[in-house]
């Protein structure tokens, strides 16, 4: 059965500036992408990340190529397969699990065969700024259950002890975005702790984490940038105690289901990240909430506008997707007529 590919770009507006160690944005630039075998249609979306060597303009390229090689529903898992893990293969992989879950009448769940997922505690991110700014951001969240906040180098412990001081019930992970030194890790570790730091993301560049091995933190270390598909699992090992799981790294939900699976066999607890992006971006990953230590899915709360039949927040839960959105039986007309 022929199928039809339309990917476009969309910009979606952010309720604030985001900053990270990288540096700071005031929009999410989304890839969406629909599939259509003339009767249903699957759609999801995704997020280029430059620190991957991602563009809009590249990871559109990536798929507008397949189109020109005669995809069909006997070989598009192929295609898709054959594709570097990242935002191209993630994009077609989950457009592709919610078209098979319209065509056969059931669920991406039911076909993966994983339990309907429960409400869960997500993180509510802080981005960078001053320690004063920081408390005032974490003030308006009122008391959240936890925190995510990202940090360079520069005050990591005012900060903490700001955010900490105006919201003292809760607790934190602290995302480093590869932005810190080992001697940063020694010398703040103990006093995160006290701080209910209850997790360290990424402190040290990717590939140059070696000084990791063995190293006793108080706090246990997640590894996201170090952490794409199952392959890395073994240089993470005496690292790392948690992996982030974000399906852009992944390239989709079909890899992102398998590195749960290995993760866990090999003592890794789960983490479930995001870029930031709409309830659209969000709903594969959230299927795999149940098997989570920790979830890291706020994306839709950092843009101005989400997609209709998003994900629900409340107190810092998030309750289950909708499956109107994505991954269910009925076709979500939105799927037909995406534009920019």
């Amino acid at each position: 059965m022929k199928l039809t590919i339309k990917v476009v770009h969309q910009q979606l507006p952010l309720q604030n500036i985001f900053r990270i160690a990288r540096g700071a944005k005031t929009q999410a630039d989304v890839i969406v992408v629909s599939i259509t075998d003339g009767k249903n249609t699957g759609w999801a979306e995704a997020v280029p990340y430059a620190r991957y060597q991602e563009s809009v303009e590249n990871v559109s390229q990536q798929i507008r190529s397949l189109t020109e090689q005669g995809i069909s529903s006997e070989n598009i898992s192929d295609y898709i397969a054959a594709l570097p893990s990242g935002a191209a293969r993630n994009v077609l992989d989950c457009a592709w699990w919610d078209l098979q879950a319209k065509q056969q009448q059931t669920s991406v769940a039911k076909l993966l065969k994983l339990a309907a997922a429960k409400p869960c505690i997500t993180a509510q991110t802080l981005s960078i700024d001053t320690p004063e700014a920081m408390a005032k951001a974490v003030t308006k969240l009122n008391n959240p259950p936890l925190v995510k906040v990202k940090l360079d180098n520069q005050d990591i412990i005012k900060k903490m002890t700001a955010i900490q001081q105006a919201a003292p019930n809760s607790e934190f992970i602290v995302d480093a975005n590869e932005g810190w030194t080992i001697d940063d890790l020694r010398q703040c570790c103990q006093q995160l702790k006290a701080l209910n730091v209850v997790l360290i993301e990424q402190p040290l560049p990717a590939g140059q984490d070696q000084d990791l091995i063995n190293f006793s933190s108080p706090v246990p270390l997640c590894a996201d940038e170090s952490c794409h598909t199952r392959a890395e699992l073994e240089y993470l090992k005496d690292r790392y105690q948690v992996v982030n799981i974000k399906l852009d790294k992944t390239g989709g939900l079909t890899e992102a289901v398998l590195l749960a699976q290995a993760a866990k066999e090999q003592g890794f607890k789960l983490m479930l990240g995001c870029m930031v992006g709409s309830s659209l971006a969000m709903a594969p990953a959230a299927l795999l909430v149940n098997d989570a230590k920790f979830v890291d899915l706020d994306g839709p709360l950092l843009i101005s506008d989400d997609r209709q039949h998003g994900f629900e927040f409340e107190q810092g839960v998030m309750q289950p997707l909708s499956e109107v959105l994505w991954g269910g039986s009925k076709t979500f007309l939105a799927a037909t007529s995406i534009t920019d």
